[in-house]
């Protein structure tokens, strides 16, 4: 990447809406922009006013006026990227910010990349590279928790923790390679036991954030909830009315759904991903076989797992229903049986089978529900909302949520307890100082210490143009 250019990207996303923002970054940015900028105000000239300043106006094309806009200004190396930086305001028109867009690469700006702007802030110093995947992670929340977590990262929260683990070991690799230059003298500068303390408490720290990693994940890209059941019990009308839309095809037909189906939805500040799948049945037909079989996988996949049964069944075959299932589930996944189509069976037939379900499948909860009617959805959303709402509590700590960042960790604590085994083992010092170098190696590869051209290519192509 050339950083001796000047970039320009709309910064907006695609569409029509009441204005839109253009962006520049580079030592030019004023300079241009001034070129195609005739102020409201004659004689004012932008590069001659001060910085954090808006300035009202028109962009012109020759003796053409292609829109009124407002003129924002940031100088280095108090902006975004850490260059000269402006941003024009106009009106949401398409062919607007397309003309406007082209007059300012006429004027010698470049045409931005993916997360260019982004990217020359982390070039310049102005962020570390978990804060810049914060920027993307916050721009791709969906939900409070996801927001509160993403946000945490782009004000350095987890770079903090890192910059801390890091210092203390840079403490000790210093006096390690000291004792490399005094090899000879046969002295020791790090304290062994000192070492091993600091190592064990380094270690502490980097498993439990390994350990925020799953929920951290399902932060992010939702919490899996599959809807499970045997044919025709109301699996697509429990996601369609969850979803308040028919995202399900409904029929009498048995075994209308024949894939997954999946949408994802912010309930109280928790993003839930509800997954309808077809109905568990023994069957000959070789497509829904596939489809029955995509099913018990995002069983096995999902936290959560909503099983339906109707109300007209004996409590026997509700549980020769439930029991399958239940076998397949893991400790850390969560079994919620649920009595479909309860407004069309009279209360002591619901009492009778409700009562015999608890009883067999004691700590397990069970909801009557009527996915038709909609009584009792609330309560099953209250439910699940109950189960995550502490992690959304403890989402503006620091959580792992992106996966690169989980290698590294894991690659960090292997490393550490080769060094927990060198001091044990007592081996020579120089096997030791490499082993520490490692830690800091994968430690530096989070926060950018450590990068390469084809880390940063992977992670900021994944950007929106303009951020």
């Amino acid at each position: 990447m050339n950083t001796d250019t000047t970039i320009a990207a709309i910064a907006t996303p695609p569409g029509v809406g009441a204005i839109a923002i253009l962006r520049l970054s580079g030592k030019n940015a004023i300079s241009i922009c001034e070129q195609v900028f005739r102020p409201t105000k004659q004689g004012k000239v932008l590069s001659k006013q001060p910085p954090y300043t808006i300035h009202h106006g028109s962009i012109v094309d020759g003796n053409k006026i292609v829109d009124q806009v407002l003129v924002s200004i940031f100088k280095a190396p108090q902006s975004y990227t850490g260059e000269n930086m402006v941003e024009i305001s106009c009106h949401g028109s398409t062919l607007i910010q397309q003309q406007i867009l082209e007059i300012l690469i006429a004027n010698g700006a470049t045409p931005a990349q993916a997360g260019e702007f982004t990217l020359r802030a982390f070039l310049n110093g102005k962020m570390d590279l978990s804060q810049a995947e914060g920027v993307a992670d916050l721009i791709a929340s969906n939900s409070e928790a996801a927001r509160k977590v993403a946000m945490n990262q782009l004000r350095g929260g987890f770079s903090s923790k890192l910059a801390e683990l890091r210092e203390q070991l840079l403490h000790f690799i210093s006096l390690i390679e000291l004792e490399l230059d005094f090899s000879e003298e046969d002295v020791e500068f790090a304290d062994r036991d000192q070492l091993l303390t600091l190592v064990d408490g380094i270690a502490e720290q980097t498993s439990q954030l390994l350990e925020s990693f799953k929920m951290g994940n399902v932060i992010k890209t939702g919490i899996p909830v599959t809807i499970a059941g045997k044919p025709n019990v109301g699996k697509s009308t429990l996601l369609n009315k969850i979803l308040n839309e028919e995202k399900a095809i409904v029929s009498d037909i048995a075994g209308t759904t024949r894939d997954t189906i999946e949408d994802t939805i912010s309930i109280k500040g928790i993003a839930f991903r509800f997954i309808d799948t077809a109905g568990l049945r023994h069957t000959t037909n070789s497509i829904e076989t596939i489809g029955i079989e995509r099913a018990y996988s995002k069983i096995s996949e999902a936290l959560v797992v909503l099983m339906l049964i109707d109300a007209h069944e004996t409590p026997e075959n509700c549980a020769s229903e439930i029991v399958p299932v239940r076998q397949r589930l893991q400790s850390d996944q969560r079994l919620i049986i649920l009595v479909n189509k309860a407004d069309m069976v009279g209360s002591d037939k619901l009492k009778t089978l409700t009562s015999s379900l608890k009883s067999a499948f004691a700590g397990n909860t069970i909801i009557t529900i009527s996915a038709k009617q909609g009584d009792n959805i609330d309560l099953l959303l209250n439910e699940l909302v109950t189960d995550y709402q502490e992690s959304v509590n403890h989402a503006d700590g620091i959580i792992i949520t992106n996966a690169r960042h989980y290698e590294s960790l894991h690659n960090a604590m292997k490393n550490l307890n080769r060094v927990r085994n060198g001091i044990n083992n007592q081996i020579p010092t120089d096997l030791l100082a490499m082993d520490i170098r490692q830690v800091l190696h994968y430690i530096g590869l989070i926060t950018g210490n450590i990068s390469t051209d084809e880390i940063l290519g992977s992670i900021f192509s994944k950007f929106c143009i303009g951020k």
